[in-house]
């Protein structure tokens, strides 16, 4: 059974200024369910992870000031959120979706958050809305406890992986691959193993040759056991922040191409959704839905 684990707002609401467009993680559940994609059974509710798991990947001065709201003006700045206990509680829990998810895709081989994709935060900061790293924490979960010995993290949100690609820069156990907007945020790019700058403007065809070619020389090189997927939607063509032109079809070729790499390989897969910001609801809500949809008919 595809196990998906729930956006914890509902259980750890924010105040309204806390609030980025948040819309999508009530609205694609409900959408998954009212079309027949999976049922209330295929959802869990996800538990904070814990501190333990935290200090594989984050430090622990960080984690110490971003628990006891010690961040300063200029690192809250840098977040982009004002500091509450919601908000870390939220996120401890977003992150515990993933490592919850990782466990399930070790059985399943496959299992996916309606939220994650934290890619922006380092091992000791956070940026752009990220405050922990959730891919980062659970691929270091899974290496501590020996559940997986060779991850492959691939990003393809607009925005680079610059957290993601700090933390793992001299972790051989782990590929780091960012397919992302050149001219895009974060301006100060940092160093992936793998890096694929987008022109801006770029449409399906070109796109989805260089992701295909990424992906083939990554195996070629480096042969995971396990593969975390940021899979945003911030590529289309209707994004508001994106500048890359995917259509809501090439968008569902993306996701296929990386979801049949690890069914085709035998590896297990989490994808979570990232980022998508697109001024119509309805193409966000289609295109995060088709990976969904895709997870369901490639691998149960």
């Amino acid at each position: 059974m595809l196990k998906i684990a729930l956006d914890p707002i509902y259980h750890h609401p924010l105040p309204e200024n806390h609030r980025f467009p948040m819309e999508k993680y009530s609205l694609l559940p409900q959408q998954l369910i009212y079309e027949g994609t999976v049922s209330d059974m295929n959802f869990f509710v996800p538990s904070p992870v814990n501190e333990e798991v935290i200090a594989y990947t984050h430090t622990s001065d960080y984690w110490q000031k971003l628990k006891n709201l010690e961040l300063t003006r200029q690192e809250e700045r840098k977040i982009g959120f004002p500091q509450s206990k919601q908000l870390i509680k939220r996120e401890i829990t977003l992150v515990g979706g993933t490592v919850g998810c990782a466990e399930f895709a070790l059985k399943n081989k496959c299992a996916m958050n309606i939220a994650g994709g934290t890619h922006h935060a380092f091992t000791d900061r956070g940026e752009g809305f990220c405050l922990l790293n959730d891919n980062a924490v659970a691929a270091n979960f899974l290496l501590k406890e020996c559940l997986a010995s060779k991850i492959l993290i691939v990003d393809l949100d607009v925005h680079q992986g610059n957290g993601t690609a700090e933390i793992f820069r001299e972790n051989e156990n782990v590929f780091t691959f960012s397919m992302h907007g050149g001219k895009n945020y974060p301006f100060h790019k940092e160093t992936s193993n793998l890096d694929v700058p987008l022109e801006e403007g770029v449409e399906d065809k070109r796109y989805l040759y260089l992701l295909e070619k990424s992906l083939e020389s990554i195996l070629q090189h480096f042969m995971p056991d396990f593969i975390f997927y940021q899979s945003g939607v911030d590529v289309l063509a209707t994004d508001k922040l994106g500048r890359i032109n995917l259509s809501i079809i090439g968008c569902k070729r993306r996701d296929e191409i990386v979801l049949n790499v690890a069914k085709n390989n035998g590896i297990p897969i989490v994808a979570s959704m990232g980022g998508g910001y697109s001024q119509d609801i309805k193409h966000i809500i289609q295109a995060h839905a088709n990976t969904f949809r895709l997870a369901q008919d490639i691998f149960f």
